[in-house]
């Protein structure tokens, strides 16, 4: 089958040619038809099968006739996140380059005055987050009652997100009579009631078995410590034949710091995480695709669904908490047909979230031992956990030991028999009294000096004085003795 049998127009099937693509996925062979049709969908595929060209190419065709009105799209796509958002626009331009449709992409971190100017013009294609498109909802800059194809893509992610409330109230707001897709590598329960809820008669197809993952892509668990993670990856990259590759971590705060661990030492890498603003993700991930840098270092949620051709290996840096991640993850590499790599660092502590992954998987991962090495990084940077580094933030008891360090010698070990009180020198006795003058004094208790004797004026002990002290005198020995 070709994608002239899937009932596509000519100028589609030209941009597609000129794209490169001859073939149809799976999915893009089950659902295209379907979606022409009319006919409400929902597709089960994992990552990188190809699903987005499943749904914007019908979506062009079906777009073709009709007139866009001002704040009343014709049709809405829901995205996770900004970086898939953006993806399905590129989709849009490159497959729909010989229509005339109007699109606005409705993301956070981007000004909204422009995004609010599109839609004045009205706009064949909307394609949104659901945090930005409710708030233009809310100020009256949008109208729905003019859409009638929604797509709901990524459902499993939007669930995770606690997306699912806003994507019911936004499917109150449509007409009841529009056609729905909804796209999603899993299916658990509340995505089930939400197809069931908002979908009619909906065709379903699935290509993959859920949870699995593509047969094109080597994994394997590679053994370490927490201490040498950070050594043992770097042995990795080094090894193996790395092209360009994607780094995944848990923490944002992880991704920052392994990410100046790496440019450290040479390599060309770069970061994406929820903290960072959109316009410095958008140019990260520019340098990415353009080979500035080979390697990525992200978070879950940044990486979310991104289509970067040519990704020969992912490492997991952070066993993933949620078995579906890990699919999602390793996805990024093996996409299109092509072969890839996927090496997960894994420590004793991770037993259960990789049992977790296999389960979900029904696969057991192979595992590669005494990959573990003592860390040699950078010898004045210490191996700070995340947690500790926000303890010590706080004001908490958590803190990094650091040896104490030496002034020049002081601070030496102590004599073991040190003088007590540094030995005060003695207090001279009284002068003595003529014969002839009185009797005899009483005898004074050697211990308690005379009432109001003279005292001489000590003289400071010179540092080399032999009192039985190995380092310089301390400060108040050097101290007059009051009167």
């Amino acid at each position: 089958m070709n994608f002239a049998d899937l009932g596509l127009s000519d100028e589609t099937l030209r941009a597609v040619t000129e794209a490169g693509y001859t073939e149809p996925t799976p999915v893009q062979a089950a659902a295209i038809q379907p979606v022409l049709m009319m006919r409400d969908l929902i597709a089960i595929a994992q990552t990188g099968t190809g699903k987005t060209a499943s749904f914007v190419l019908p979506m062009i065709d079906i777009l073709a006739h009709g007139r866009a009105r001002a704040r009343m799209p014709r049709s809405l796509i829901l995205e996770p996140t900004r970086e898939l958002a953006a993806q399905v626009a590129e989709n849009f331009e490159k497959y729909g380059q010989y229509h005339k449709l109007s699109m606005a992409l409705l993301i956070g971190g981007v000004n909204m005055s422009d995004q609010v100017a599109a839609l004045e013009k009205g706009v064949d294609v909307l394609i949104a987050t659901p945090g930005r498109l409710m708030d233009l909802f809310q100020r009256g800059k949008i109208l729905l009652t003019g859409c009638s194809l929604l797509v709901i893509d990524e459902a499993d992610r939007m669930l995770d997100m606690g997306f699912i409330p806003d994507i019911e109230e936004i499917c109150t707001k449509l007409p009841a009579s529009r056609q729905t897709l909804l796209f999603s590598a899993t299916m658990p329960p509340p995505i089930k009631k939400l197809a069931d809820k908002f979908l009619n008669n909906p065709k379903q197809i699935e290509v993959a078995r859920t949870g699995s993952t593509n047969d094109s892509i080597e994994q394997a668990l590679v053994e370490t410590t927490s201490r040498g993670k950070r050594e043992t990856l770097r042995g990795l990259l080094r090894a193996e034949d790395v092209k360009t590759a994607i780094i995944f971590a848990n923490r944002k705060t992880t991704v920052r710091e392994l990410n100046q661990s790496l440019q450290r030492n040479g390599f060309a890498s770069g970061e994406i995480h929820g903290d960072m603003e959109q316009s410095a993700r958008i140019k990260e991930l520019d340098r990415f695709k353009a080979g500035a840098i080979n390697i990525l270092v992200a978070s879950d949620v940044a990486a979310r669904g991104l289509d970067i051709k040519g990704v020969s290996h992912v490492f997991n840096y952070d066993a993933p908490w949620h078995p579906d991640d890990y699919v999602h993850r390793i996805g990024r590499t093996g996409r299109a047909g092509a072969t890839g790599k996927a090496f997960t660092l894994i420590t004793a502590e991770d037993a259960e979230n990789i049992a977790n992954i296999e389960k979900l998987t029904s696969q057991k991962i192979p595992r590669i031992t005494g990959a573990a090495k003592a860390p040699t990084e950078d010898a004045a940077e210490p191996t700070i956990d995340a947690g500790s580094v926000r303890d010590a933030e706080a004001g908490g008891d958590e803190r990094v030991a650091k040896p104490r360090r030496r002034r020049g010698g002081e601070r030496a070990a102590k004599p073991e028999a040190a003088p007590e009180r540094a030995a005060k020198p003695e207090r001279a006795a009284p002068p003595p009294r003529e014969a002839s003058e009185t009797p005899a004094p009483r005898p004074v208790a050697p211990q308690r000096a005379p009432a109001r004797a003279p005292e001489p004026v000590a003289e400071p002990i010179a540092a080399d004085a032999d009192i039985n002290w190995n380092g310089p005198v301390p400060a108040f020995l050097s101290a007059r003795i009051p009167d």
